[in-house]
């Protein structure tokens, strides 16, 4: 069976095609009874506009690219969740990439997007190499969400206060009684910003020469690899801030695998508060870096960038909040 054509549904409503056209653009130049009909007749027959036809004839594909570090970072569902439904309800479909399996193959993370025709392109979480988007900022509308960085011309820029974040986790830790805290540091912007607010914290509470900042790589098993290092010290740490969930849990299996019950021998605080730190029997306390929310100002940025909105990019944070949970207590010794 051949698949139904505008004709089709024309000659059902019993309208001419050029109507037909204005119903399914959205137009309001349309009389109501006009457009149920037409509406009708698109359900009883199944019709669907030909994407490829309606592209050439507005000169755009309304799609969307998505360009993720990791697709693996729980992280990135309720960030892509906010995404979505901003962009669906203005017609606009994305299109994902993960930028960590075009490395692996050597290919452009952005190509694809660009041979494709996308409108527009937002990048989701820190990249390792962030200047190579100034080419193709200079070709369509970008925006970075989740991240604090590239700062180019005309890209905007939307993401969680770290510092704040980081801030709320180090004086909840201290609040408790804990002055041996460890963290887990990430790499970029965003891990910079995290440690810095770390070091500053305990620094404003005479606690500077007992804080320890480790690196990672912003895994699991960075997390885990790290904590090993940090449980093996004299005086090892009694509270654990890592720089994102997915390094927590590699912190808790460390403690698991080292005798140590959290949080009774360690406290251990994530960032993201991502579905895996609200799953019972983890149950971790985290920062909510209210990713939905960023998702949807980011796809508001991007909206705007397509109705003509020009100037210099803008940086516009989201507030962070403090999910307490089980995995933070008071330590047995101060």
């Amino acid at each position: 069976m051949r698949a139904p054509t505008i004709r089709d549904v024309a000659d059902r409503a019993g309208v001419s095609k050029s109507l037909v056209s204005l119903v399914l653009r959205g137009s309001d130049q349309v009389r109501p009874e006009k457009r149920e009909a037409v509406l009708r007749a698109v359900r009883e027959l199944g019709y669907r506009p030909n994407a490829a036809a309606r592209s050439l004839s507005e000169q755009r594909t309304r799609t969307v690219g998505v360009l993720l570090n990791d697709l693996r970072n729980p992280w990135f569902v309720d960030m892509l969740d906010g995404l979505n439904s901003l962009l669906h309800d203005n017609g606009l479909h994305m299109l994902l990439a993960d930028a960590r399996l075009n490395r692996r193959t050597g290919q452009d993370p952005t190509g694809p997007f660009l041979d494709l025709g996308v409108d527009g392109l937002i990048v989701v979480g820190t990249l390792p190499d962030p200047a190579a988007l100034g080419t193709v900022a200079e070709r369509l509308p970008v925006v970075v969400a989740g991240a604090r960085e590239p700062r180019l011309p005309g890209v905007d820029v939307v993401a969680n206060d770290d510092e704040r974040g980081a801030r709320l986790v180090t004086e909840h830790l201290i609040g408790l009684g804990h002055r041996r805290v460890a963290h887990i540091a990430g790499y970029g912007a965003v891990g910079e910003l995290r440690r810095r607010s770390f070091e500053a914290t305990m620094r404003e509470h005479g606690l500077a020469a007992e804080a320890v900042v480790e690196a990672s790589d912003m895994t699991e098993e960075g997390g885990y690899r790290t904590t090993i290092r940090l449980l093996s010290r004299a005086d090892r740490p009694t509270a654990v801030f890592a720089v994102n969930d997915i390094a927590a849990i590699g912190a808790l299996s460390a403690a698991d695998e080292s005798g140590l019950r959290v949080p009774r021998d360690l406290s251990v605080v994530g960032y993201d508060n991502t579905s895996i730190a609200r799953l019972r029997h983890v149950w971790l306390t985290s920062v909510d870096n209210a990713s939905h929310e960023v998702g949807r100002r980011a796809a508001r940025c991007l909206l705007e960038r397509f109705e003509g909105a020009g100037g210099a990019g803008e940086v516009r944070l989201a507030a962070p909040t403090l999910e307490i949970r089980g995995s933070t207590a008071p330590p047995l010794t101060g």
